[in-house]
């Protein structure tokens, strides 16, 4: 089939379609595209996205530098940085600036996080 005979086919189709199916065709191949996107974003980060996690959660710029390095040498950036670190806040019952420093100061805080 020709580009052209193809693109009218494509025409007609969707020229049988009310404003609702079109809005509904739309966000259904919108869907199909960002699909493996987020699939990909889920699991793959890179330390500069995930100092940027941190920076949000309020914290600076250096320490974050650090607590991202921390997170990385202890295997555990594919969790993402700021669940590693709301999670230490948590077990710790302190503040994620505080966790922060925490894992500055220690980095053996992060050994078995993850485990029940």
């Amino acid at each position: 089939m020709s580009s052209d005979r193809q693109q009218t086919f494509k025409q007609r189709q969707l020229d049988k379609l009310t404003d609702e199916q079109l809005k509904e065709r739309f966000w259904q191949l919108t869907n199909q595209i960002v699909k493996p996107i987020v699939e990909l974003a889920k699991t793959h980060t890179s330390p500069s996205i995930e100092r940027s996690i941190l920076l949000r959660m309020g914290i600076d710029s250096v320490s974050s530098h650090g607590v991202v390095q921390r997170i990385l040498d202890a295997g555990l950036l594919g969790k993402g940085a700021g669940h590693v670190l709301l999670k230490l806040a948590q077990r710790q019952n302190i503040d994620v600036r505080a966790a922060a420093q925490l894992i500055l100061d220690d980095a053996s805080v992060l050994t078995g996080l993850f485990k029940s």
